[in-house]
């Protein structure tokens, strides 16, 4: 690709160079003839269109200024900012430059900015033209299921004076958005009348457009959110059985609450639990005969669809400080005797970040998105699973419950890494009285849709 596109930019060189060579003899008083800008066009030699016109361009791109009386170019000046130009590659009716990585955008002084400035000796134009920096990208969703009226962070990059936020059901919000001047995130309220088969949320800012997945308010996928969707099983008489009577109601979190019936993964019942202990607490949907991921997701979810690109996500809220002991397992289905790393499981550990302990607390409910290649079972880098691999594991189990343990037991980094370097580093399990909250167990595509800056062109 690199060379096709080193090819075609040479093409056009050679072109303009004869050209200039042309030019040059007809016009030796060219710094005062005056500038005319007739059209900016993108050169890109990856695209279907390789010259195209446009009304934009981003930061390294190569334009193609078309007009008249830019031969004797002195300076070209981008959002106030020198940016170098060959002359070779300049004729009297065309000329090329590349927008340069370092032009300010959102530092650029509103006098200059989104302005193409051409000087010559004699005379000089500016011309309005949108500079952009690149295009924008949605990392995460604080809240993929709040209430109406509670704030939507989007974190990414890119994210500035966004203008534009549009809901699954083409519910389009303008205004009370706050953009981040750094481009980290955009906070917006979550508007009344979002579609409840979800979708990917469509933003737009001064650096274009982008889509988050397709994941926000998806409440088709829901296993379990202790309300009616969903059923809560249980059974025994075993301490750690979470039961119905245990499920919590009271209002808690600020900014994104809880809504209705959730569980406190730590039952009010039980003061604290011991050290390297497993399966301390248990919660599961009720499973065979109830359960059916197959007839239920699938309609939404391609059985064929990568693992990576499948999610459970579940909202939690953790009030105080969690660290250094304690962690919740994810198990696909009732079939584990706890402190296993291995199978078809998760093991939550979210005061581990980058292999170093970093308390977790939540101001508010937030949601936590697990892709399915994350299971240790369909983890594995050298083999191809699809979502055909969980419901199979899960139908061929013989209690088909889906649910959480609290477990509290030493691990080493090696057991979240995968790396045997990391073996030697080990975290001890202490006596813990945390409080963590966990509702709305659901299913969620990570499909993105593709947002393209020409959609009216096929690429």
């Amino acid at each position: 690709m690199k060379m096709k596109k080193y090819i075609w930019l040479w093409l056009v060189m050679v072109l303009a160079a004869v050209n200039f060579t042309a030019c040059e003899k007809d016009s030796d008083d060219s710094g005062s003839t005056p500038i005319t800008v007739i059209g900016i066009y993108l050169e890109d030699a990856d695209s279907d269109v390789k010259d195209r016109p446009v009304t934009f361009v981003r930061k390294g791109q190569v334009l193609r200024i078309e007009g008249t009386g830019l031969a004797g170019m002195l300076k070209v000046y981008v959002n106030g900012h020198s940016t170098y130009f060959n002359p070779v590659f300049v004729t009297d009716n065309s000329m090329l430059i590349q927008i340069d990585k370092k032009t300010p955008i959102m530092d650029a002084d509103a006098s200059v900015r989104n302005k193409i400035k051409l000087v010559k000796s004699g005379t000089e134009l500016t011309y309005d033209f949108q500079v952009r920096d690149a295009a924008p990208s949605v990392s995460s969703i604080s809240h993929t299921m709040p209430q109406v009226g509670e704030p939507v962070i989007i974190y990414g990059s890119g994210l500035t004076e966004i203008t534009k936020v549009v809901f699954p059901g083409n519910i389009e919000v303008t205004e009370g958005i706050v953009s981040d001047p750094d481009g980290e995130y955009v906070l917006v309220t979550m508007p009344e009348g979002v579609s409840e088969e979800g979708g990917a949320i469509f933003i737009e800012g001064s650096n274009g457009g982008a889509y988050t997945p397709a994941y926000f308010n998806f409440k088709k996928g829901v296993l379990l959110n202790f309300d009616g969707l969903g059923t809560h099983g249980s059974w025994g008489s075993a301490t750690s059985m979470i039961k119905a009577d245990d499920l919590e109601s009271a209002v808690i979190g600020i900014g994104n609450t809880s809504q209705g019936k959730y569980c406190a993964h730590r039952p009010a019942r039980i003061a604290e639990f011991g050290q390297n202990k497993n399966r301390l607490s248990e919660v599961w949907t009720a499973g065979n005969d109830v359960d059916d991921w197959r007839g239920q997701l699938t309609p939404y979810i391609p059985a064929t669809t990568p693992v990576s690109e499948v999610a459970f996500q579940f909202d939690i809220y953790v009030p105080k400080a969690w660290s250094n002991t304690g962690f919740l397992k994810i198990c696909l289905y009732n079939s584990f005797n706890g402190g296993e790393w291995s199978g078809n499981t998760y093991n939550y550990v979210p005061w581990i970040v980058e292999k170093t302990v970093t308390p977790y607390q939540t101001e508010g409910w937030v949601t936590v998105t697990i892709p399915f290649n994350k299971f240790y079972s369909f983890s594995a880098t050298d083999k191809t699973f699809t979502f055909e691999n969980v419901l199979a594991a899960r139908e061929a189990a013989s209690w088909r419950n889906f649910g959480f343990y609290f477990e509290n037991s030493d691990f080493k980094l090696s057991n979240i890494t995968g790396s045997t370097t990391d073996e030697g580093i080990e975290f001890a399990s202490s006596v813990t009285s945390i409080d963590v909250y966990t509702d709305n167990w659901r299913v969620v595509s990570l499909n993105t849709p593709t947002y393209s800056d020409f959609p009216e062109t096929a690429e």
